[in-house]
């Protein structure tokens, strides 16, 4: 995992956080992975059938990943909302902090596993891929444009 540190960032152990905290830590790892990727990033991820990823990441050819983040295994029980989101992308992961049991997850033709903290991930298992069909890829790709021009314009002009 890669744990760069900007100037003045200290370590915290993620497991002291409480919950909102860590899951602020995992999220920013894994944006900081994919911008390493050349990705776009997205949080808070609204899709069209109205339920909210994440994150989200498009690459410069194109190819869409959603990240669910669970920092609690009670999170993840709790949860069976990812599995509207498979049929969004072309990769589909659980990003989990690292004490997080990966054998709860589901099967690896299902979805991969990021492990994350705040400074960085590694993606322990790679997701299967699922080519979206060109309509619903270029459905994902204008939405993940326009809600990424909002964001910008909401802090321009709040």
């Amino acid at each position: 995992m890669t744990n760069t540190r900007a100037a003045g960032e200290t370590s915290t152990p993620l497991a002291t956080l409480a919950v909102p905290e860590q899951t602020r830590a995992v999220t920013r790892g894994v944006g900081r992975l994919f911008g390493d990727l050349n990705c776009g990033v997205l949080t808070e991820f609204t899709l069209k059938i109205g339920r909210r990823a994440d994150l989200v990441a498009l690459d410069a050819k194109g190819v869409i990943h959603l990240i669910e983040v669970k920092v609690t295994v009670a999170d993840f029980r709790g949860d069976e909302k990812w599995t509207d989101y498979v049929a969004f992308c072309d990769h589909f992961y659980f990003a989990v902090p690292p004490a997080f049991p990966h054998e709860i997850l589901p099967a690896a033709e299902v979805c991969g596993i990021i492990v994350a903290d705040g400074y960085g991930a590694e993606v322990l298992r790679p997701a299967p891929v699922r080519a979206l069909d060109a309509a619903r890829r270029k459905a994902v790709t204008l939405s993940f444009a326009r809600q990424a021009s909002q964001r910008l314009h909401g802090l321009q002009d709040p």
